[in-house]
């Protein structure tokens, strides 16, 4: 008796033209994928492209989100790998309907639509709370140290960056002897020495490199010099007993959130760079000199509780030459900060979880610590539920001992009406810090000890998930983009990616129904004769209609 196997014939040409649907199982993501992207709202896409069709066509804008979502939610974030998928992948070809979209197109789409993209993350949350998946009673905050696209040796100083520019904008073939004279040739010109010369080099270097680029001339990053206006509210920084650094701190908080307000996108050209990075560093320089000034004429006008005149002057501090600092000409939006393994260049991830692991929101910052996290995170956390149009609200919020911050734990108790389990002792310390006792400290203690023990092991069950997904099921350990919008619009998507994978588990096969070749056999069965059953073997007059 002959061996039997089952047929192998590649040169068996199909009877029918294959039908891209019966390529997937039927609870396969990519199904549930496309299926969430036609319910989403993607006008904003759409509305950046001609209505009059005039120009070479563009992809369908809701097959390159679909095939971005099912990607990334694969863990596939690089546009050669996309598109290389896009010809190996049976799932990536379903998504993108036998199209192979180019790295550079996959690229482009991604910048141009930035500010959309990351509003995905807002679309997805919605559909899970469509389908009852959210429940924002109890949720958890934490954060992770991620890597950006930056390595922690392009971190400068001034002096260097200035040398830099000074080398690219002068002639090569200059002459040392005539170029510096009997100088060491390393000091920095006497125009970059003041702020107002600083400022006119940097905005000549602009033109030189928009003349020879034929690109149009940036806005400088930051105002001129004088052009800043900070606001120190003297009562409140004094409070936190900080001294003259209180007030400088202050004025960094308030240069950053300008920052955020108004992002500047980080140039691909060294460069330009290298031009952003010194203006950084000389905005910093001119916080630091309204933050002492504030400080100096406070203690030399300024009344205590009783009314009474200040005691002593301070010393008057001397503002430095040159700013000093450095800055990641890499990525200037990029800090240096304790990870895991190690120090990295790159910025502090953080979400908010509910009891689901749905993550209901999700924000980068570039601040190292935790400390004043726990505020800005619930306040995006309640925006995010009502703009998807969840009736309930946080009232109970679980994070680490890092998040502990008095000023913002009053805020969320008293004007948001969501209670905290923030042990005030990392689980290291053996006994609590010195002046970390009594009051406050004490009750919340004895709060975890008791009946809030229970309802705060949940944070590690809640949270520590999602980033281990992230960062060891999916090997997702640093950014690819650069400056704070993009890495924003990229952690957002990472995390509507890890809800739709928690959707699917919850609602099973996404597939919507429809005429397979099977059912379409079995329905021109009696035209086509007994032949059909050589075909697609027997029993298909029972097979149903799909």
């Amino acid at each position: 008796m002959a061996q039997n196997f089952i047929g192998c014939d590649r040169d068996q040409s199909f009877l029918m033209p294959p039908d891209v649907r019966d390529w997937l199982p039927e609870g396969h993501l990519a199904w549930f994928v496309l299926d969430a992207v036609a319910g989403m709202d993607l006008r904003e896409f759409y509305a950046v492209y001609r209505e009059d069709g005039v120009g070479r066509r563009a992809y369908d804008p809701a097959m390159m989100v679909a095939l971005l979502l099912y990607a990334y939610a694969r863990g596939t974030r690089s546009a050669r790998r996309i598109e290389r998928a896009c010809e190996e992948d049976v799932a990536f070809k379903t998504i993108a309907m036998l199209e192979t979209p180019d790295h550079a197109t996959i690229a482009r789409f991604v910048v141009r639509h930035e500010a959309a993209l990351a509003e995905l993350f807002g679309q997805v949350l919605g559909l899970c709370a469509e389908a009852g998946l959210v429940r924002p009673g109890v949720v958890a905050i934490d954060g992770t140290r991620m890597a950006g696209n930056a390595s922690r040796e392009s971190t400068l100083g001034f002096e260097k960056i200035a040398r830099e520019i000074v080398a690219e904008a002068r002639a090569i073939d200059e002459a040392e002897d005539e170029l510096y004279g009997e100088a060491r040739g390393d000091e920095l010109p006497e125009q970059l020495r003041t702020r107002e010369g600083r400022a006119e080099f940097f905005r000549r270097v602009r033109e030189q490199h928009a003349s020879e680029t034929g690109e149009d001339q940036q806005p400088e990053s930051e105002p001129a010099a004088g052009g800043q206006e900070f606001e120190f509210e003297a009562e409140k920084i004094v409070a936190r007993v900080q001294g003259r650094e209180g007030w400088t701190r202050e004025a960094r908080r308030q240069l950053e959130r300008r920052r955020w307000a108004n992002p500047d996108p980080v140039p691909r050209a060294r460069e330009g760079r290298l031009l952003l990075a010194a203006e950084r560093l000389e905005a910093e320089r001119d916080a630091q000199v309204a933050a002492n000034r504030a400080y100096e004429d406070y203690r030399a006008n300024g009344r205590d509780k009783q009314g009474r005149r200040l005691s002593r002057r301070p010393n008057p501090w001397i503002a430095p030459e040159v700013p000093e600092g450095v800055v990641s000409v890499s990525d200037p939006d990029s800090q240096r900060m304790k990870a895991n393994h190690g120090y990295v260049q790159g910025y502090n991830a953080q979400a908010v979880v509910d009891e689901g692991q749905i993550v209901i929101a999700a924000e980068i910052t570039n601040s190292p610590a935790d400390y004043s996290q726990l505020d800005p995170m619930l306040t995006a956390a309640i925006g995010e539920l009502e703009r998807a149009g969840v009736d309930g609200r946080p009232e109970v919020a679980l994070a680490d001992a890092q998040y502990w911050n008095e000023e913002h734990m009053d805020e969320v108790i008293a004007n948001k009406h969501i209670q905290v389990l923030i042990p005030p002792d990392s689980a290291g310390r053996s006994a609590p810090r010195p002046g970390w006792t009594g009051g406050r400290y004490s009750w919340m203690r004895t709060i975890l000890e008791g009946h809030g023990k229970l309802m705060y092991r949940r944070r590690i069950q809640m949270i520590e998930p999602v980033f281990a997904h992230t960062k060891h099921n999916r090997a997702i350990t640093r950014f690819y983009r650069k400056g704070r919008t993009a890495v924003r619009a990229e952690w957002r998507l990472w995390m509507a990616t890890i809800a739709v994978g928690t959707g699917l588990r919850f609602w099973g096969s996404a597939r919507p129904p429809h005429r397979s070749q099977r059912a379409l056999l079995t329905h021109w069965a009696p035209a086509l004769g007994s032949g059909v059953e050589a075909v697609v073997g027997p029993g298909v007059q029972d097979a149903g209609s799909g």
